[in-house]
């Protein structure tokens, strides 16, 4: 029996313009409020092992789209003339397994209901805001508690400030 792989859909624009950090990042520039969110995610997805694509919306950009990996993320940038909502309603098709569960980020009413429709669960931005956030403070906590436990684990350990440590972790994960 394989192994299940729970997949996140995240309709990026749309965290970018719910997210109170990214939509202030988005006003100094688009790019820094995209590599944000990837960071965010990747962390997100090294903490609960889920296999995450983030999808851009280019439908209104010239081209065949593009799909690659960055920080272990699927990132796809969609087709000429296809939408986020197309495109995540495809993956959903492509994907659907019983071996797994498919959520899709999005707060697109309409893109909940038919993504619901054909077998995905929906998370809101404001949801998946708040997942990511809890992950992030776990994630501290172990590492805090890692570090104020007896260093005979590994002596050098217990010198790292929690900024390297977090870092080294990421670094571990791929996320960097």
């Amino acid at each position: 029996m394989s192994r299940r792989e729970d997949i996140l859909l995240v309709d990026a624009y749309n965290m970018i313009g719910a997210w109170p950090m990214l939509e202030k990042l988005k006003d100094i520039g688009l790019e820094e409020a995209r590599d944000k969110l990837m960071d965010m995610l990747a962390d997100y997805q090294g903490f609960t092992g889920m296999r995450i694509y983030v999808i851009f919306d280019a439908h209104q950009v010239a081209g065949l789209g593009a799909t690659y990996n960055q920080h272990k993320l699927i990132v796809v940038y969609t087709k000429e003339k296809e939408t986020a909502d197309e495109c995540i309603e495809r993956l959903v098709s492509e994907l659907h397994s019983k071996r797994r569960t498919i959520y899709v980020a999005t707060s697109d009413m309409v893109e909940q209901h038919v993504i619901f429709g054909i077998g995905a669960l929906r998370l809101s931005a404001r949801e998946l805001l708040i997942n990511v956030e809890q992950s992030r403070k776990q994630m501290q906590n172990t590492l805090l508690h890692e570090q104020s436990s007896p260093a005979g684990r590994n002596p050098v350990d217990g010198n790292l400030t929690l900024d390297v440590r977090s870092k080294l972790e990421r670094w571990r994960r791929g996320n960097l």
